[in-house]
């Protein structure tokens, strides 16, 4: 049986941190639209029980840096439907936040719980028939857990929580074994396996469960530990023209799980000789210099310099997090200056969260 963890909670259910005017004002954001408070709950779209695809890449390129457009395709229409979900339900319990009526809050928080208990009773996301699907499943479960945990401290049904927790904690121990026993040893020290240990700590937080809190922690040292001196992660940079891509993209699941463990009495930031700081400084150096560090472990021009794609916001949302960390960070101007800190995979709007 999980032993449980257990930790001191602020009326919110999130912690509050000075950070209100270091980031700026979360009324200025262009973030994910708050779910306007209302009596009326929307029904939960249809949940998604089973998944079964392959890779976005081409079979014959073992860096995954080559995108296969059909395959490609397939996947994200696969996906669609769990990531619409998402984006809903954290709009939704962005808006519980933001709510100033106790009585408001507490009705759109069990309409929160209400969409993931249909999802949850319906034994949504327990079929992944494919590799690849329970590869890349840990940040969606883990954004629905996230939205789960914001609201969490004003729901009223009991009976759904039970259900709630019952699902989300099948649903880690799953991505637990999958990890331990049946991922690849690159994939182990990659951006996916961050992920997944985010997901596991939001889960362990919600539901008490010190085993998927720990696991959650060991996990992102691991991935952490393999950062080389000047802060690249080998397991991202070897990934052709999305190395740096890559490379951005393990920094918010790391970030927000050192964030998370560093309030609750677990730091890690000085882990491994610094990494965190280092492999948050590569990134952005890197991206100063046009992805030539990169370049030079992958042999390829970087995605967001040969025409491919731009450094969304989305991408950035980590900040709020690591300047929560770090506040006398340089990057506390990028911060400010970021218009839409937000990412539904790390619940929204981090300015809200971190604030």
């Amino acid at each position: 049986m999980a032993q449980k963890f257990s930790r001191t909670r602020t009326p919110s259910g999130l912690p509050a941190l000075a950070l209100g005017v270091m980031l700026g004002s979360a009324g200025t954001m262009t973030a994910t639209p708050a779910f306007a408070v209302d009596a009326e709950c929307a029904a939960a779209p249809e949940p998604v029980i089973s998944l079964n695809y392959g890779s976005r890449y081409t079979d014959d390129d073992d860096t995954r840096s080559t995108l296969d457009v059909d395959s490609n395709e397939v996947v994200n229409a696969a996906l669609r439907p769990v990531d619409d979900f998402i984006r809903d339900l954290v709009a939704r319990s962005n808006g519980v936040l933001n709510e100033s009526d106790p009585t408001s809050a507490s009705g759109a928080a069990d309409c929160v719980l209400a969409q993931i208990a249909t999802w949850a009773r319906a034994e949504a996301l327990s079929d992944l028939d494919s590799f690849t699907a329970r590869l890349s499943m840990g940040a969606r479960i883990g954004a629905i857990a996230e939205a789960y945990r914001q609201v969490r401290p004003l729901i009223t049904d009991l009976k759904a929580v039970a259900d709630v927790d019952q699902w989300l904690i099948q649903r880690a121990q799953e991505q637990l074994e999958f990890w331990e026993k049946e991922a690849t040893s690159g994939a182990r020290t990659g951006n996916l396996r961050a992920w997944a240990a985010l997901a596991l700590l939001n889960i362990g937080e919600v539901t008490n469960t010190d085993t998927f809190v720990w696991w959650a922690s060991a996990s992102a040292v691991r991935i952490l530990c393999t950062a080389r001196e000047d802060g690249s992660l080998p397991q991202e940079t070897k990934r052709g023209s999305y190395g740096l891509h890559y490379q951005f993209h393990a920094l918010s699941p790391l970030v927000t799980i050192a964030a998370r463990l560093d309030r609750a009495g677990l730091p890690m930031t000085t882990s491994c000789n610094n990494a965190l700081p280092r492999v948050v400084e590569y990134a952005f150096n890197d991206f100063e210099q046009e992805g030539a560090l990169t370049q030079e472990y992958s042999g390829a021009r970087q995605s967001y310099f040969d025409g491919t794609e731009t450094l969304e916001d989305h991408e950035l949302a980590f900040l709020g997090a690591y300047v929560s960390l770090f506040p006398n960070s340089p990057l506390v101007d990028r911060a400010q200056k970021t218009e839409n800190l937000s990412n539904s995979k790390l619940g929204g709007d981090q300015r809200l969260l971190w604030q």
